[in-house]
């Protein structure tokens, strides 16, 4: 032991720490040389979808505003066009209503109310020629020499009758069926068409009652017929200057919404059993009123419009007891010009003959006293001769 040098001499505790604090030295040095630093601008795949992301994000957020101010641009302006559509549709919609509402009255018409004449030709005239006016004279089933004493006088027959419309005036004595299909009456009224060809038949039962439903049955059936610019009314008892009639007419014919005759607004009768009794009197106010102004009914003339809205709206019209005043009520609303001409409601002679001896033919003749011609039948060819406009007054007159 003595002979060994003598030294330092280290515990084991120490050498193990020594250990130790080299191994960590050795560590911290290798890090710190031989790792690769990460550059501050080096762009980690991370932060590349990042910026993907956002960079995609913040285009497609534009492209998206973009599209939405597009859209809506577009949107308003077929926004624009679609309300133009809409509005351009309604009006068509309400023209082919209007032409349909047309058309189904005159289809209804032609089945309800066309003539059952035994020509067939009446029925073809209408879209082959345009008349100036179409005269339907009202007759009942009793009155054959009535008619009889028109067609003498004032109304031509035969081959001058087919020339008087080539001139552009229709004449036709108006006329329904009795009660009794295949009837005696019927039958006699079919055997004076075969021979005089100067009906136009409704579908229509007759009777004093039932001429309000007359007139408004007549009307709808000419202008279905007959494309005239006038459709008059006129009575089997009365006188009438055809031509003179024509070129009374002829001076309205630029008006629309044209009513003519003779107007008058008398008493609306209460008391029941009275010729004229108006049932529903209490329509028109107090006792003692009066009806409104309206035609007589001995003639009356109405433009196609008017007869166009009568066909048109015939189920739906009011009829009244007496036929003038509903005639006249139907009309009550609407722009209707009325028109009053005295020519069309001449006393008989002497009245019209001195009007005609003056130069004033008159449109129409009859008593205020009988309603029409007193004993027409014995005195239409007096009237005739004494207030007549001339026998070739017709064929020489242009309308």
């Amino acid at each position: 032991m003595n002979g060994k040098s003598k030294g330092v001499v280290v515990s084991t505790e120490w050498t193990l720490m020594l250990c130790i604090l080299s191994f960590c030295a050795g560590l911290f040095f290798t890090n710190r040389f031989w790792s690769l630093p990460e550059a501050q601008d080096t762009i980690t795949p991370t932060r590349i979808e990042d910026d993907k992301a956002k960079l995609a994000g913040g285009c497609h957020s534009k492209s998206l505003q973009i599209n939405k101010n597009r859209d809506l641009k577009e949107m308003l302006s077929n926004s624009s066009k679609m309300n133009s559509a809409i509005h351009t549709l309604d009006k068509t919609i309400l023209s082919l209503e209007i032409e349909l509402a047309a058309a189904r009255a005159q289809r209804e018409s032609i089945l309800d109310e066309v003539p059952l004449s035994d020509d067939p030709k009446a029925a073809d005239t209408g879209g082959k020629h345009k008349y100036l006016m179409v005269v339907g004279i009202n007759t009942a089933f009793s009155s054959r020499k009535r008619r009889d004493s028109i067609r003498a006088t004032w109304m031509p027959q035969g081959a001058k009758r087919k020339k008087l419309e080539e001139k552009g005036i229709i004449i036709r004595f108006v006329i329904g069926h009795s009660a009794t299909s295949g009837g005696i009456l019927n039958k006699a009224i079919e055997a004076e068409e075969r021979k005089h060809e100067d009906f136009l038949r409704l579908d229509h039962n007759e009777g004093y009652l039932e001429l309000s439903g007359k007139t408004k049955s007549y009307f709808a059936t000419a202008v279905n017929l007959w494309d005239a610019e006038f459709y008059v009314k006129v009575d089997d008892d009365i006188h009438v200057n055809i031509a003179t009639l024509g070129t009374t007419l002829a001076r309205h014919r630029s008006k629309p919404g044209v009513y003519i005759g003779c107007m008058k607004s008398g008493p609306v009768i209460v008391q029941k059993g009275v010729r004229y009794h108006e049932p529903e009197y209490w329509k028109f106010g107090a006792y003692g009123n009066k009806y409104f102004r309206h035609a007589t009914g001995q003639l009356y003339a109405i433009s196609r419009d008017l007869a166009t809205y009568i066909s048109i709206n015939q189920h739906v019209l009011h009829k009244y007891a007496n036929e003038d005043v509903s005639l006249g009520a139907w009309f009550i609303g609407l722009n209707v010009e009325h028109i009053d001409d005295r020519k069309l409601c001449c006393g008989t002679p002497p009245d019209c003959e001195w009007k005609a001896q003056a130069g004033n033919i008159c449109v129409a003749s009859f008593d205020w006293s009988c309603s029409g011609i007193c004993r027409s039948v014995e005195r239409m060819k007096e009237v005739h001769h004494r207030c007549g406009e001339g026998e070739n007054v017709p064929w020489n007159s242009g309308f």
